[in-house]
């Protein structure tokens, strides 16, 4: 059936409507034309002055030639130019301004006297403070006005070391040029100069027959191999060849020794790979948490362990773990065959072994044995029986209010250091540790027990977690796992996961907690296995030059920026890194920014790239490499 249309034709009105519409086009069409030709006129003529600039422009330019040449943006040819080659700035305007000059500070060469320089156990400041219980081998860093402002040199012919685990046994002569240890010990086998490199036989004082065969007799005396012992510390270590064997028994030794007239005892030990740092045992406490270490050792390290009324046994007391022990090798031990080759009495040896026994009775510690040149004592797993023995042992009495954990920069106290109390005697006190390397990834004592605030083991799992996420990523950006790092310092290493998550790889890990910091973790880092100690990142560390291959600065500069000037922190950082050693930095893009404009200066090599969850997260990662350069070796007159 059709369909009726009563307002006339369809196909009529279809086309008046078109028509009206192209109509309308070409009208605006018209229009835009206009517009865009007069825009066009505008533009064509140049503004009378500057102010008309900067009313077409919109913004004021002077923001943008901040710092610049006034002499050339001052002139009209300038201010025409500026107006052709107006950019987007991305530089932060609402913060403190960063660097205050615009070209980047140059840092001189320092001295090449300053080779070996240690600023906080620099030999000259020391001689300056008192020699009663050695304080003047403790730290004694420079004031600010003394802090150098230049770049400390490696030695002419500084090479690359040896790779692990040829760096155990060998060393490039030219990198420590030393052969005063060679020459002094050579009779005990600690070093060999062959041609241009060091060998390293293993010998030492006590263990004539090589530090294996010695850790071998230790091993017959108590369990070395079965992960029950894993971080040890090594008093007065020498070249730290105790540590160095120790770690095919999966044991971390923490290995110091003061800086002394054995010229670079540390430095040879860390240029080996070897964990080590510049330390003594004096007036403060030693940088390191309570209960830390598994077992603890001195081997003719020529410490009075007797003297003011056993105040160093006591210190070892309170970094020993609840059953660690404590292995002794020199004088005084077997003085009836060896005191003619120690050239003393018979009867002085004997007080001392005395005194030293008695000593660690009164620490409730047990002598496990002593056999031919070693003695093992043992410290209690928990203070129930300890605290009654007060009765009858009037000192040293247990300590009361003492923070057992604060050691940076605090004098030793004569008193017992008391463990996690308990109830059953045959409780471990603060709770037993897993065997290693299962100790790695399990929840430490000190969190399960509730004893850090704010952390606990979910936080501890997602910070793993988020670890083995980051060093995925810098597998992808560094050769972390090609072998080409060994020694590595986490100067802000919170709960250890950086150090876990790269454990599987030939490195070893300082794990620093800044001293002022909100949270001491040290001790779970301890509990997990691992090595560290407090720094204050202010003040240098106690190592010597070029003795780091890796550092890693996640956060350091947050803490830092507002405590002291972070040039010398980046200074310090350059000191102790190794030519062509690498430092990731993980801070927001301000300080990077900051930093990088610092290292630009220092010979550095250095890219900011994104967080490794991509390019929306406001916390940045920046990679530098020190280039390699020496400095000149003096001409002969």
């Amino acid at each position: 059936m059709a369909r009726d249309y009563t307002g006339g034709s369809p196909k009529h009105h279809h086309l008046e409507s078109k028509k009206k519409r192209l109509t309308w086009i070409f009208g605006v069409s018209a229009l835009c034309v206009v517009c865009y030709m007069l825009g066009a006129w505008q533009t064509t003529s140049s503004p009378v002055n500057r102010s008309e600039l900067y009313q077409r422009v919109g913004c004021d330019e002077t923001s943008q030639n901040q710092g610049g040449n006034n002499a050339s943006s001052s002139s009209p040819s300038a201010a025409s130019a500026s107006s052709s080659s107006l950019h987007l700035d991305f530089e932060s305007h609402h913060q403190v301004d960063i660097n205050k000059s615009d070209a980047v500070q140059k840092f001189p060469a320092c001295d090449m006297a300053y080779s070996e320089y240690t600023p906080c156990q620099d030999p000259q400041r020391g001689r300056k403070f008192d020699r009663k219980m050695l304080k003047y081998r403790e730290r004694h860093c420079p004031t600010k006005e003394e802090q150098l402002l230049c770049l400390i040199p490696a030695p002419p012919k500084y090479k690359t070391p040896f790779k692990w685990p040829q760096s155990r046994d060998f060393a490039w002569y030219d990198n420590i040029p030393h052969r005063e240890l060679s020459i002094e010990k050579a009779v005990q086998n600690w070093i060999q100069v062959e041609g241009d490199r060091f060998r390293f036989p293993g010998g030492g004082t006590m263990f004539p027959r090589g530090a294996g065969a010695y850790i071998d007799d230790i091993d017959a005396l108590i369990p070395l191999s079965k992960g029950n012992i894993r971080t040890a510390i090594d008093t007065g270590c020498g070249v730290a060849s105790w540590g160095a064997y120790l770690l095919r028994n999966d044991i971390l030794a923490m290995s110091f020794a003061p800086r002394d007239t054995h010229a670079a005892q540390v430095q040879f030990a860390l240029e080996r790979g070897v964990p080590a740092m510049i330390g003594v045992l004096a007036s403060k406490r030693l940088p390191y948490p309570a209960r830390a270490f598994d077992m603890a050792h001195c081997s003719r390290c020529l410490i009075p362990w007797q003297n003011y009324d056993g105040l160093y046994l006591i210190e070892v007391d309170r970094v020993l773990r609840p059953g660690g022990y404590w292995i002794l090798s020199g004088p005084p031990i077997h003085w009836k065959k060896h005191w003619r080759g120690w050239e003393r009495t018979q009867e002085d040896l004997k007080q001392e072994q005395d005194s030293i026994e008695a000593v660690a009775k009164r620490l409730c510690w047990k002598k496990v044995i002593e056999k031919n040149d070693l003695a093992v004592w043992q410290k209690p797993i928990n203070h129930i029986e300890c605290i009654k023995s007060r009765r009858v042992y009037k000192t040293p009495h247990i300590c009361k209010s003492d923070n057992p954990d604060m050691a940076w920069e605090k004098d030793m106290e004569n008193c017992i250091t008391p463990l996690p109390e308990t109830t059953n005697p045959d409780d471990v006190a603060g709770g037993a540790l897993e065997k290693w390397p299962d100790r790695a990834f399990a929840v430490p004592p000190r969190i399960s027990s509730g004893s850090i605030p704010g952390v606990t083991a979910e936080i501890l799992r997602a910070d793993d977690q988020l670890w083995k996420e980051r060093v995925e990523h810098y597998k992808r950006i560094i050769p972390i796992s090609k072998g080409r790092y060994r020694n590595v310092m986490d100067m802000n290493a919170y709960l250890g996961g950086f150090a876990a998550a790269i454990s599987k790889y030939p490195v070893w890990v300082m794990n620093t907690i800044p001293a002022n910091s909100n949270q001491d973790t040290l001790g779970v880092i301890y509990e997990r296995g691992f090595i560290g100690t407090y720094q204050d990142w202010c003040e240098a560390f106690s190592t010597y030059p070029r003795t780091y291959d890796l550092i890693h600065a996640g956060g350091v500069f947050s803490i830092y920026q507002d405590r002291c000037d972070i040039t010398y922190i980046l200074l310090e950082m350059d000191r102790i890194l190794r030519p062509e050693g690498t430092v990731v930095f993980r801070d927001t893009v301000e300080l990077l920014v900051k930093i990088k404009g610092i290292t630009d200066g220092m010979k550095w090599k250095s890219q900011i790239m994104d967080h490794e969850s991509g390019p929306f997260n406001p916390e940045k990662i920046l990679v530098a490499v020190k280039t390699y350069w020496t400095g000149e070796a003096k001409k002969e007159s």
